[in-house]
């Protein structure tokens, strides 16, 4: 069963930049991981590959005000913030998506989200973090709570919608041999998915869908940033060049043209609303490839 979770925090001292990359919210996880099952955390930081889960980088709590019998707040936008060249300063309340693709991880973790306690202090580099809530479910202030299961995915998913909008919240890229490609195409994009999708589903699904998927609008474009398994240096400069990254960010439109069977249209739809759990492509374990549909 898919779970996208929101770990509320809350830093005790200011997190330098430094600290912010992917590789070291990769460590937060696996410490969290480890307190409740060191098995598993060890085999999460030995396996490179197919891992269950998803990171988010680490996100500043954006307050939303309105007086009474004034306008209604704005639905919370789904832009994600991906680079922090400045320190997260103490007290400042922030926010985390951990994603969760497998029954057996989320079993082995919900002791910790049950028993949950908001005086213990998370280490995030020299900083401390109290966890003080986890989220679940929808919330109107907080869109990137959820959960489902496979089953529910497919059968809710509509076998008559022919537009797919995704938008890519953080850098994306796939590997393609020995290089990357910042190019969202429909073979990287929706075989990202799919073979995401089969590695945890009982639901096995084919490819034959992909021959009716077209792009029909893009508004996207190419972010540098540095590789989320970089270690900045505390000043939050990079001084090496090969630890850029280069990836894609935006929004992205897919069309299924031509005379597919249901199944085939009510595969893709299953596909793009299961991106919000699997994000897509390189290093979505370090808060890359994040996506969703909208």
């Amino acid at each position: 069963m898919p779970h996208s979770l929101v770990l509320n925090l809350l830093p005790r001292s200011p997190i330098p930049p430094g600290y912010l990359t992917g590789k070291h919210v990769h460590a937060l996880f696996l410490s969290l991981v480890s307190s409740v099952d060191q098995a598993l955390g060890d085999r999460l930081h030995v396996n490179s590959a197919n891992k269950a889960f998803t990171l988010s980088p680490l996100q500043v709590q954006r307050s939303v005000r309105h007086s009474v019998g004034g306008p209604k707040p704005k639905t919370p936008d789904l832009k994600l913030q991906y680079q922090h060249r400045d320190p997260i300063p103490a007290a400042t309340p922030c926010w985390w998506r951990v994603s969760l693709l497998d029954d057996g991880l989320f079993r082995n973790l919900s002791s910790l989200w049950l028993n949950l306690n908001p005086q213990h202090p998370w280490h995030l580099g020299p900083a401390d973090l109290q966890i003080t809530s986890v989220l679940g479910t929808p919330q109107s202030t907080q869109r990137w709570a959820n959960f489902s299961n496979y089953e529910q995915l497919y059968e809710e998913a509509s076998d008559q919608e022919r537009k797919i909008t995704f938008c890519f919240c953080t850098p994306t890229a796939f590997r393609q041999k020995s290089f990357d490609s910042a190019l969202p195409t429909r073979e990287l994009v929706f075989g990202s998915l799919l073979r995401r999708w089969n590695e945890y589903s009982s639901i096995q699904l084919n490819e034959g869908f992909m021959e009716y998927l077209f792009p029909s609008y893009f508004d996207i474009r190419t972010e540098i940033t540095v590789d989320p398994r970089q270690q900045f240096a505390h000043t939050g400069a990079v001084t090496d060049p090969s630890s850029q990254f280069m990836g894609c960010v935006g929004k992205m439109t897919f069309r299924i043209m031509g005379h597919p069977e249901a199944e085939a249209i009510k595969t893709v739809n299953a596909l793009a609303d299961f991106a919000l759990y699997a994000g897509v492509g390189r290093k979505t374990t370090m808060g890359m490839g994040i996506v969703r549909r909208v």
